[in-house]
């Protein structure tokens, strides 16, 4: 087999996982990730648990997406620039093009079609796939007792409300005073002033669309309601390009669509300017991600080598398994109701825990055909 024929089956593998992980990963960032885990490292095995536990870390201190994110070094890591591009744009796909069907049903009825009922299982059915994941991730990260004390501290601090960058930045600094003896603070900058930029203008126009959502992507950490407060800010408050009502149900379409839940922004884009407008914004909210991890993904080697950079990143990796064990319990206090709810979720586990190749696919198929049918009980 040539190099380009080689080079040719890695591309076409890329794209049809991340396509299928586009279209079926609900849950959020945590879930997308998880499922990545499962079908990158243990069914694949492109990479091992360590690498991609240091992508995982990496991802957390750049703003942007998560799971997007890990999608885009996944695709760098198995084919190089053109991969990190085709892996990044196969998984963003399905969730744009779901999402602009929901923005053109929105638009010409008003309200979004019913699909609580499927998702009354599919959300317990997540749940067991985090936990999965991260009862693989915490066997690789917990090296020590002291990154174990970091990985409890991040969780406590998660649950109590603590800003999950700040937790991350504070564990890997930790990191480096407790496994190299430097007393040295890390300083960080951010680009949040971009957001500070007054709108010079409240007509729509393109340009301006592109920007807006060029510069949320460039300055976003945190949740789902992070963005809720940034789009509020420029399209709302400042631009009067949408209404509060519209913003919440455009976030309500990225929560329960597949893929990142920026898709929002595609949903947006839509009810501003049509097709245009959600392709534009949809580019805008997703690129720096791409320049963020191009720009990273070299370097992550080369930090593994440093024993400082290496004690940062251990305790990063401890970090960000404890944030996604922080995000289970809180969904899990908010899913997990009632009898059915909690035996779709053990059930889920069960399947996952025993059969070491199922396909995450099938829980969250299995969940949502298992919830639509309890829901009559």
């Amino acid at each position: 087999m040539t190099e380009a024929t080689t080079r040719l089956t890695k591309l076409k593998e890329l794209a049809g996982l991340f396509l299928k992980l586009g279209t079926v990963s609900f849950g959020g960032p945590a879930a997308h990730i998880a499922m990545m885990e499962k079908e990158i490292v243990r069914k694949r095995q492109w990479m091992t648990h360590e690498h991609f536990l240091d992508l995982m870390g990496a991802t957390n201190l750049i703003p942007g997406p998560n799971s997007t994110e890990m999608a885009i070094h996944c695709g760098y890591q198995r084919a190089g620039r053109i991969g990190l591009w085709l892996a990044g744009f196969s998984f963003i796909l399905p969730a744009a093009i779901i999402t602009t069907v929901f923005a053109w049903f929105y638009k010409q009825y008003g309200a979004l079609p019913a699909v609580e009922p499927f998702f009354y299982g599919m959300k317990p059915a997540v749940i067991a796939i985090i936990l999965d994941a991260v009862f693989k991730f915490g066997k690789k990260s917990l090296k020590n007792w002291q990154i174990g004390l970091i990985g409890i501290a991040v969780i406590t601090g998660a649950l109590l409300g603590a800003s999950d960058i700040l937790l991350i930045l504070i564990a890997g600094v930790t990191g480096i005073i407790l496994f190299t003896g430097l007393e040295k603070s890390m300083k960080s900058f951010f680009p949040f002033l971009l957001l500070q930029i007054p709108a010079t203008m409240t007509s729509y126009s393109t340009t301006k669309l592109f920007w807006v959502f060029l510069k949320i992507g460039s300055v976003l950490f945190g949740s789902g309601y992070v963005l809720f407060a940034y789009l509020d800010s420029e399209l709302v408050q400042k631009l009067h390009w949408l209404t509060q009502q519209q913003l919440i149900d455009a976030v309500a379409v990225g929560q329960f669509t597949p893929g990142p839940v920026l898709s929002a922004a595609t949903f947006i884009g839509y009810q501003i300017n049509g097709l245009t407008g959600a392709i534009i914004s949809t580019v805008g909210i997703f690129l720096p991600s791409f320049i963020f991890v191009l720009l990273l993904n070299p370097l992550i080697p080369k930090i593994r080598k440093s024993k400082v950079a290496s004690a940062f990143l251990d305790s990063v990796n401890i970090a960000s398994v404890a944030l996604m064990l922080a995000v289970t319990v809180q969904m899990a206090h908010i899913t997990l109701i009632d009898w059915k709810t909690w035996g779709i979720a053990v059930s889920g586990f069960a399947c996952l825990y025993g059969f070491k190749n199922i396909n995450s696919v099938w829980i969250i198929i299995g969940g949502a055909l298992t919830g639509y049918l309890l829901s009559f009980i």
